[in-house]
């Protein structure tokens, strides 16, 4: 625990640097890979409540990193997408993950990294499943 809040305030002070704040680079993170979502998505990929997305969403699109669009024949939903400006807060952002990373991988075999991987995963369901 102590270590992913180590990490998590590393990477929060980099992304600080170039403007974001908190909640800002994972969302940049999901839509330079998924391109576009709707704010239901963005949100449970976060693992956020859809009203605080809302609002990560809203600094956003002010800042011009995202905007929201209706698609044609759904009048209920916004689908979120990167500007160009978005685009590379997101390149940014990716680097600043795997220079993040990278020291943590460095003192790990691919194995032992793999091994981490899976046991985060399963602390991570079992803490799911009874917080459910």
């Amino acid at each position: 625990m102590k270590s992913h809040l180590m990490l998590s305030r590393k990477i929060l002070a980099e992304a600080a640097k170039i403007g974001l704040t908190a909640g800002q680079p994972k969302v940049l993170d999901f839509l330079r890979v998924h391109e576009e979502a709707d704010q239901k998505t963005i949100a449970s990929y976060c693992e956020i409540e859809q009203a605080t997305a809302g609002s990560i969403l809203l600094r956003m699109e002010k800042a011009g990193l995202i905007v929201r669009r209706q698609h044609e024949g759904n009048r209920r939903s916004l689908f979120v997408s990167l500007t160009d400006k978005g685009k590379e807060a997101a390149r940014q952002t990716e680097l600043i993950f795997r220079q993040a990373e990278e020291p943590v991988a460095a003192v790990l075999t691919e194995e032992e990294q793999e091994m981490l991987k899976e046991l985060l995963i399963k602390v991570n369901n079992a803490i799911s499943d009874h917080t459910s």
